[in-house]
């Protein structure tokens, strides 16, 4: 469901429980504050400016970080890590980029609004460098290209319907309140683009790697390699769960780099 969508569910779940009312104008067992409040918030996802954005962006990586062991400052990790981004643009659509190593056997890594950029081990230690920096370039493209704002706002409309759904009296609601920055920050992390995205990530990842005359083939061989996670399909774990096919994807890569030369 995209995020049009989500919003109009939650204005329509609002109407339907405005034909259920009691004679006292109220709805049967439904906590009205607690939907008018999701409706509100949802409706405001649309207006999600870039400050909003990126405060909560603050907000999600940071609960993030306080969930997952970071690698410690001149680490092995972190020290590789410095390494293969050495020579990026410091800063994405203004934001300053911040760099941490997440200590953990899974392959993913992601972009959020405000420059904060997560790898995680699983993923270096699979990957030479030059494919590090391909993926790596590939989720600043989501930054740069607006679709991580996208996905910020449809995480908050979707929060914000859940609150709704949950606000008949039972505590739900409440428990959906007090726990939506992880949900948010969840549905962040785990965003699902679409193919067009992912293709546009890919050649912004292709484009900044031959600016800065980098190794390209790197992207291509990052793609052979999460093929063989996810059998060529995209439709593994982690990063490559969202993910077009990741054979099409180096495919497609080599081919620029035949018309580049």
């Amino acid at each position: 469901m995209n995020f049009k969508l989500q919003v109009s569910a939650v204005a329509a779940m609002l109407l339907l429980g405005g034909c259920a009312s009691t004679s006292t104008g109220g709805v049967a067992g439904v906590n009205m504050d607690s939907v008018m409040s999701a409706g509100t918030s949802a409706f405001k996802a649309a207006s999600l400016n870039d400050a909003d954005v990126k405060t909560m962006s603050d907000e999600a990586c940071a609960a993030s970080d306080k969930q997952n062991k970071i690698a410690a400052p001149k680490s092995k990790y972190d020290v590789r890590l410095q390494k293969v981004v050495k020579g990026f643009d410091t800063t994405i659509n203004g934001a300053p980029t911040n760099y941490k190593v997440y200590l953990t056997k899974d392959v993913n890594a992601w972009a959020m609004s405000n420059g904060c950029i997560r790898v995680y081990s699983g993923l270096m230690d699979m990957m030479t460098d030059s494919e590090l920096r391909g993926v790596i370039g590939h989720e600043m493209g989501h930054v740069a290209l607006g679709h991580s704002k996208k996905a910020m706002q449809t995480a908050y409309a979707v929060s914000a319907a859940r609150t709704a759904a949950g606000a008949t009296g039972n505590g739900v609601a409440t428990a959906l309140s007090a726990s939506q920055l992880g949900d948010l920050t969840e549905k962040v992390i785990n965003a699902q683009f679409s193919q067009s995205q992912e293709s546009d990530a890919d050649d912004y990842s292709f484009d900044q790697l031959t600016k800065m005359k980098m190794d390209r083939k790197g992207l291509v061989t990052a793609f052979q390699k999460l093929a063989k996670l996810d059998g060529g399909t995209g439709g593994s774990a982690s990063m490559t769960s969202s993910h077009p096919s990741s054979t099409d994807r180096a495919k497609h890569i080599q081919q620029r780099i035949d018309q580049n030369k």
